[in-house]
């Protein structure tokens, strides 16, 4: 894999995004979801109330891993084979440990993988699971890798479920909960 190390913005939240792995892009960056597929996923966020800044600063930013793995021969991006994977779990379960997030939002196959076991995105998308999370119940709502090259999100069913799995990430109460924060009015000093 190719460094540098992308990681979010640190962020003491009980909502915790993962994707799943940067692109190349967001080395130079400095930030995960910093080119196209960024772009797609926080319109989704903003049409639920969370405009980008406020969810960098409120949202914890994980991956499954943690740096470029690299492009595949014949162009885009290659998928962290499971070496990889395992050398960046014990990443997520200490973050998990800290945080004890109750929401869990993965996006995309490989980042929903990690979670629970599925042929087809149709079966897991637009829903709610409830899981255990170091003996800790937390609720996963999966979202759809928002990457340019993928049509799922465009079309049915996948745009409807899409839109389902928005509308349970914006009722969930921690979700809620960074919303009504962030709309208090600080106290002049």
């Amino acid at each position: 894999m190719i460094g540098p190390v992308v990681t979010g913005q640190p962020a003491l939240s009980a909502v915790m995004l993962i994707g799943q792995a940067p692109g190349d892009r967001e080395g130079p960056a400095g930030h995960p979801f910093a080119w196209t597929a960024g772009k797609t996923l926080f319109k989704w966020f903003q049409q639920i109330g969370m405009g980008e800044a406020q969810f960098r600063s409120q949202v914890y930013m994980a991956a499954v891993c943690r740096c470029f793995p690299g492009k595949k021969p014949k162009g885009g991006d290659r998928v962290p084979n499971k070496q990889e994977i395992a050398h960046c779990a014990d990443w997520m379960r200490s973050e998990f440990e800290l945080l004890q997030p109750r929401l869990l939002i993965p996006v995309g196959k490989l980042a929903i993988e990690q979670f629970c076991h599925f042929n087809r995105l149709t079966e897991v998308i637009g829903q709610c699971h409830s899981i255990d999370l170091n003996d800790s119940p937390a609720d996963l709502i999966p979202l759809p890798h928002p990457s340019g090259a993928s049509t799922w999100h465009r079309t049915e069913p996948g745009k409807q479920l899409l839109n389902d799995a928005l509308e349970l990430i914006h009722r969930h109460p921690a979700w809620q909960q960074l919303i009504d924060n962030h709309s208090i009015p600080t106290r002049p000093r």
